[in-house]
């Protein structure tokens, strides 16, 4: 057998109607293959526990987010029939029960049983949640990110009482969340007023976390401030809150309102107001803000792979419909301009998952080797940026597609476009991502260096046949570098270029990582992938295209392209 047949070749994807029912994980050829390429190891390991995942994300997730969604969020029990306060959230059992199942499916516990699995399978997980229900890949993320922190930084006795009960896979695992933002502070969780106070060996919170996600999860880390700490991040803790204590009672905790958002609506977001709420403390300062943000560091790949699977949900939405509504005596997919959507869709898409998996592989790396931390600080940073940003506009764009009805609540479009727009909030905006570059790539870490030499290496290695596509992204690439040697001159101008270089180092990489994988799919002969690439490296770098008798080539292999079918070299 050839090199170039060991894949096979593979046919178009012949879209249904509407996306209901269609296995998350079965259906995403690209998905498929980028595991392949970048953990064959895990794939091989986990393909039939991904394939069930993927059908259940497709049919009892998918129901229940429509359910919550739309008739049933969650309500705030606040007082009972004594007037006595309560704060309790009441969730729908549905959804109630998809959360349960979730955890008991292993999307937090696999990564950390006597013989853990990469957390690269966790984001994976999360990645097939979101194609369905964000509201229900947020209190995950959070879980695993409280799990994560306990593994790496708790004291051994704090470990060993939650841990389990986070990643245990039985259906019974509490839920977590993390407590930083603050009314006046926002993203400057370094501005925390909540005061901890000592209470034998234990602690006693009290104040305001503005924006709490999960609320009503059975433990959460909170920031807190000890009397006579310093201002600032340094004068910080990070402390372990549980809803109910030993003995059995509820916490000092107070929901006192659940936030009436624009999306997300299946989970309850809620200020909480700690009453000297018992918590053991995680991290003492100056260790506990750095604590809450490899907390953050965690969630930012998760949010990273949602986006992403909001992009691929756009895109399902969108081909499906165009592949069968009818206008104007012809399919609509045979438009030109809707040809145009969809390919330009399905670029994007495919860039980004390059740049989210690339953060998501690094994570386990990183883990392995303190060495590679810079790297996944500054492709997280990357990653959690550009993916938000397109998330918003794939949804947009499937909505513009669909046209009125997507427009309408009885589409998944409405929900896909106002659950997108949390994904450039949640976890820092995008000016906070621009900071977290900035000290990456101008501080002692050199991720300029780190990020210079990844996309070399990927030059170095791009055959004969990728030149005219390597010749752009060397542009790209040295731009990049300009730009980085001129902010290490005059590191002032930072904060005023930061978003900018931002932008065109996400941009760069993005298309560096797509031409990786483009290459190795031409050694296996299918030229599928070099197309995608040199859609998006056109859309990026080479500006409006002029009007004028050049064809695209992408139109002639359209089916091909969008249906994910191999592309013969």
């Amino acid at each position: 057998m050839s090199k170039k047949r060991m894949r096979g070749t593979e046919a178009p994807i012949r879209y249904p109607a509407d996306t209901g029912g269609l296995n998350a994980f079965e259906a995403d050829r690209n998905l498929r293959r980028l595991l392949g390429r970048r953990a064959p190891g895990m794939l091989a390991d986990h393909d039939r526990r991904l394939t069930d995942f993927g059908a259940w994300v497709g049919g009892e997730l998918e129901a229940q987010a429509v359910y919550s969604d739309r008739v049933a969020p969650p309500r705030l029990d606040s007082h009972g029939r004594d007037g006595q306060p309560l704060g309790r959230v009441i969730y729908n059992p549905a959804y109630e029960t998809c959360h349960r199942e979730a955890y008991r499916r292993g999307v937090v516990g696999l990564a950390f049983g006597k013989e853990p699995a990469p957390h690269l399978l966790s984001f994976t997980m999360g990645y097939l949640l979101s194609t369905a229900d964000i509201s229900i890949h947020c209190p995950v993320t959070m879980t695993g990110a409280l799990a994560y922190v306990l593994a790496r930084v708790a004291p051994p006795a704090v470990r060993k009482a939650y841990l389990p009960e986070l990643t245990r896979m039985d259906g019974a695992a509490l839920s977590g969340g993390t407590w930083a933002t603050e009314l006046h502070g926002g993203s400057d969780v370094g501005a925390t007023t909540t005061e901890a106070v000592p209470d034998g060996k234990d602690w006693r919170l009290t104040g305001l976390k503005w924006f709490a996600s999960n609320a009503g999860c059975g433990l959460a880390f909170a920031t807190a401030r000890p009397r006579g700490a310093p201002a600032g991040g340094k004068g910080l803790g990070c402390y372990l809150v549980p809803a109910t204590l030993s003995d059995g009672s509820a916490n000092a905790l107070w929901i006192r309102r659940l936030k009436d958002k624009l999306g997300t609506r299946g989970l309850a977001t809620a200020e909480v107001e700690l009453q000297g709420a018992w918590a053991q403390e995680v991290a003492a300062p100056p260790e506990g803000l750095k604590a809450m943000m490899e907390a953050l560091e965690y969630s930012r790949i998760h949010n990273a792979v949602a986006a992403c699977a909001v992009q691929r949900r756009a895109f399902l939405e969108a081909v499906c419909w165009a592949s069968h509504r009818q206008a104007f005596g012809a399919t609509i997919g045979d438009y030109p301009m809707v040809r145009d959507t969809l390919l330009d869709l399905v670029a994007e898409l495919e860039a980004n998952m390059g740049l989210a998996f690339e953060a998501a592989a690094t994570f386990d790396a990183a883990l392995a080797d303190e060495a590679e931390r810079p790297w996944l600080r500054t492709v997280t940073a990357l990653a959690k940026f550009r993916t938000a940003e397109y998330g918003v506009r794939a949804a947009t764009r499937a909505v513009e597609l669909v046209g009125g009805n997507g427009y309408t609540e009885e589409w998944p479009t409405a929900r896909l476009y106002r659950d997108a727009l949390v994904l450039s909030v949640w976890e820092g905006p995008v000016n906070i991502q621009a900071l977290e570059l900035l000290r990456m790539v101008l501080g002692k870490a050199r991720g300029d260096e780190l990020f210079l030499a990844r996309v070399d290496s990927i030059l170095a290695a791009l055959p004969d046949r990728l030149a005219a596509r390597a010749a752009s992204l060397r542009g790209a690439r040295d731009r990049c570098a300009a730009a980085l040697a001129y902010l290490r001159g005059a590191p002032e101008d930072g904060p005023r270029q930061a978003r900018r270089l931002l932008e065109a180092m996400a941009d760069c990489l993005a298309a560096a990582l797509l031409l990786e994988d483009a290459a190795a799919d031409l050694a296996q002969g299918d030229a599928r992938k070099a197309l995608v690439a040199e859609r998006f490296l056109a859309l990026r770098f080479a500006g409006a295209p002029a009007i004028g008798p050049a064809r695209d080539p992408a139109h002639a292999v359209f089916e091909q392209i969008v249906g994910y079918g191999t592309i013969a070299t």
